[in-house]
């Protein structure tokens, strides 16, 4: 994360980050000082998200205005399309039955990452989604989630189709083989959400902070519509990766007993 946000403004801002990252040490690539803005930024698009939701949940909770769908859009609009399209592609991948147990999961990621990419486009703040660390711990949940869902339905089979993804007899001897593949393409999985994610957002908020910084006015808007797109762009990528991950995991004994017949 490049620069700084316009918090740096407030005195005593970057001192207090300094401060508070001084027990953390040095990162461990270029053995820096530990930057806790993207934290800050983190936090700030949570607390936006938390206020949109709660605005919204007013009128859910209310059984009678809930079942009435507003006239214009509004905030309760935009989080009823946002997950009845997350909704409808996870249907699609892993079916009706599974897509109720991840969407909870998905749902709030996608929401999460839609607003931190979003942040970016504000003048004076960064994307959180542009750090390694943030990008990273989404991942790695979703890393977890998927190998536990498939562990959940198909047992062992999980990990045995990891060893023989064909499912035949003959496919054992060459299990010495696809096991280390298998495990390697797995573990490559959060590493591409992670970077994919944090380059585009990096390469996003470089274009505009420079076009902004030239001429602030009138000129970055075509820049600022672009910039929507991507952050879009890359919220839906991320969520459909996930949900296809998660969805072979849920299918591995289906495509097993396939390839046995």
């Amino acid at each position: 994360m490049a620069g700084g946000s316009i918090l740096n403004a407030i005195p005593g801002y970057s001192d207090a980050l300094k401060n508070a990252a001084k027990p953390l040490g040095e990162t461990y690539m270029q053995h820096n000082a530990v930057n806790l803005e993207p934290l800050v930024m983190f936090v700030i698009a949570l607390a936006v998200l938390f206020a949109l939701v709660f605005a919204a949940r007013g009128k859910l909770v209310k059984t009678q205005e809930a079942v009435i769908p507003d006239e214009k859009f509004t905030v309760r609009t935009f989080f009823e399309l946002f997950l009845d399209t997350v909704m409808a592609l996870m249907t699609e991948i892993m079916g009706a039955q599974h897509a109720k147990r991840v969407l909870p999961l998905l749902g709030t990621l996608g929401v999460v990452i839609f607003f931190s990419n979003f942040l970016g486009l504000m003048p004076g703040m960064l994307p959180p989604t542009d750090t390694i660390n943030v990008n990273a711990s989404m991942a790695i949940v979703v890393f977890v989630v998927t190998h536990i869902a498939g562990i959940q339905t198909n047992g062992i089979g999980h990990i045995t189709h990891m060893a023989n993804p064909v499912g035949t007899w003959w496919g054992w001897f060459l299990a010495p083989i696809m096991f280390p593949i298998e495990v390697i393409g797995h573990i490559v999985r959060p590493v591409s959400l992670t970077l994919r994610l944090m380059g585009n957002m990096i390469g996003d908020h470089a274009v505009l902070a420079i076009f902004l910084g030239l001429i602030p006015l009138l000129v970055p808007v075509p820049f600022l519509i672009l910039g929507s797109i991507v952050c879009t762009v890359q919220t839906l990528v991320f969520c459909l990766l996930s949900m296809v991950y998660i969805g072979l995991a849920l299918e591995e004994q289906h495509h097993d007993e396939e390839g046995h017949h």
